[in-house]
């Protein structure tokens, strides 16, 4: 596991959450993507233990990339996804 340390940033500042997930035969897996008020990319490729549909991937990358969110500190957040 890697340590990060986020710089502070004041509560009304906004983070962004990009994420994208994927099934194929070979597996399912989750792009996610954590943008800092200083425009810092925080990025993440995770596989899943587990099959699932696109729109399940999404979710669950959706889920994952909101927990790691709030783990970061983030109060206000901007969420985009593929889901439709």
């Amino acid at each position: 596991m890697t340590e990060m340390t986020i710089k502070e940033a004041s509560q009304d500042q906004k983070w962004l959450l990009h994420v994208d997930g994927s099934s194929t035969a070979q597996g399912s897996g989750a792009g996610i993507v954590i943008t800092t008020p200083q425009g810092e990319d925080l990025e993440f490729a995770i596989k899943f233990d587990f099959k699932a549909s696109n729109n399940e991937a999404e979710y669950e990358a959706l889920v994952i990339g909101l927990r790691m969110a709030h783990e970061t500190g983030a109060k206000h957040l901007l969420a985009y996804s593929t889901l439709s």
